[in-house]
């Protein structure tokens, strides 16, 4: 299918996710299907890894038989190899194959022989991962009210018509001794094409069902987890309100940040499964509400069954993830508010250290001044004493005839205010240099 559009003897080049896009609309057809029809639909968890280990399988089986195998960019593929047809799709995190054999009802007996015992082509093919999904479907023609009780567990049977009564169809969602859960479709006019629609829907209401189950085990693991955190926040809350002294309040908010990161790792480890399990259930429901169900001999339809014993398991998933939620806010609110009166605590020291600086520095610079005089009054000893010497020694030699007493009083101030001006000199240009 080209992705540009031709207008006269030109074309519009397309955008380059057109073709993408327009294929995902076609991209799982519903197959007509005949009656009778035995379906053995399998799902497997597959790894990006293990998703292309099993393209190349699925290519090498393909190949042996002279068949054309998927693609490299392709998602589903169906083969027919004689009277089986194999349907085969690869999803995010799982990969389906879904096995279509021909079925003679065994003289109008479900189930008939078991489904063990026709899965050997399944063995054909390299298992891709882990199996999730095990499903033996029996599509047969209408024959009156089937017994139902002697097929299916009738504490567990769901049935349902669809919504113009040409189809019924049951299942107990347990498994068989081999493994596989049986469904049970009777045709009751649908045609090919329509029987094919609905064997897919069922089938992925089966897949989509245990898919979506896949968190309640990971919420019942994270559950005391989350529930020991929650008790620990409300014990360290109480403790903040008698919290005094810096170190008392460091130590609480380290609490609370390690019970922060906790719960964060378990959040990002379920996020995705979480979510998945959530958007699972809806395609649940977006495809119960496809087939428009109708009541059946007063057994539960599909919807009402998985409602009470589904719908609580999803909700235990979502009030997980609001718990969760809630908890990170909080806990985020109480170290934040554990942060602030550290802060406070910090600043309040740091004032008591720049207090006691300035009380040290006023001390300094008082000592400071102390010998500042005091070497004013020595270095002027010094110098008038010099000046003496040079006077008395002049005066002994004839060369002045004034009292050296009386020059060397009279010298006194002018020294001591020369060295002052000197060393206050001095002191200011070290100031200025230090600014």
């Amino acid at each position: 299918m080209s992705a540009d559009v031709t207008i006269g003897g030109g074309r519009l080049a397309a955008h380059p996710l057109r073709a993408a896009v327009l294929g995902e609309v076609h991209a799982r057809p519903f197959t007509p299907i005949e009656t009778p029809r035995r379906v053995l639909h399998f799902a497997f968890e597959t790894t990006p890894e293990r998703g292309e280990a099993d393209r190349a399988a699925l290519t090498a089986f393909c190949q042996s038989r002279g068949l054309a195998g998927p693609q490299a960019s392709d998602k589903q593929l169906r083969i027919e190899f004689g009277a089986t047809a194999l349907r085969w799709e690869q999803h995010s995190e799982f990969t389906t194959y879904t096995w279509e054999l021909s079925s003679d009802g065994a003289a109008g007996v479900p189930f008939h022989p078991p489904a063990a015992g026709l899965a050997g082509p399944m063995g054909l093919v390299a298992q891709p991962g882990p199996v999730l999904v095990a499903v033996d479907l029996h599509l047969v023609r209408d024959g009156g009210n089937p017994a139902l009780e002697r097929l299916f567990d009738r504490a567990s049977l769901a049935a349902a018509e669809n919504s113009d009564a040409t189809a019924l169809y049951a299942t107990d969602f347990q498994s068989d001794p081999d493994g596989f859960v049986r469904i049970l479709i009777v045709d009751r006019g649908l045609g090919p094409e329509r029987a094919g629609a609905l064997t897919q829907r069922v089938l992925e209401l089966e897949t989509y069902r245990v898919l979506a189950l896949l968190g309640l085990p990971e919420a019942q693991r994270l559950a005391p987890s989350v529930r020991r955190i929650e008790m620990r926040l409300t014990e360290v809350a109480a403790q903040t309100r008698g919290a005094q002294g810096l170190d008392a309040n460091r130590r609480l908010l380290e609490e609370l940040t390690a019970l922060a990161a906790e719960l964060e790792a378990g959040a990002a480890e379920s996020q995705f499964r979480f979510g998945a399990s959530r958007a699972y259930d809806q395609i649940v429901h977006l495809r119960l509400q496809t087939i428009g169900e109708r009541k059946f001999d007063g057994l539960p339809t599909w919807t009402s069954f998985l409602a009470r014993r589904m719908a609580p398991a999803i909700r235990t998933i979502a009030t997980l993830q609001e718990r969760q939620a809630g908890l990170a806010e909080k806990l985020a609110r109480a170290a934040n508010l554990l942060r602030t009166r550290v802060d406070v605590e910090l600043e309040s020291q740091n004032r008591d250290v720049l207090r006691s600086m300035n009380e040290r520095t006023r001390l300094q610079l008082m000592l400071q001044a102390t010998v500042e005089g005091l070497s004013v009054a020595a270095i002027s000893y010094y110098v008038i004493g010099l000046f003496s010497y040079l006077v008395k020694g002049a005066h002994d030699a004839g060369l002045v005839r004034i009292d050296p007493a009386l020059a060397t009083g009279a010298f006194v101030p002018l020294a001591v205010v020369l060295v002052w001006w000197i060393v206050r000199r001095i002191r200011t240009r070290h100031i200025r240099g230090a600014g």
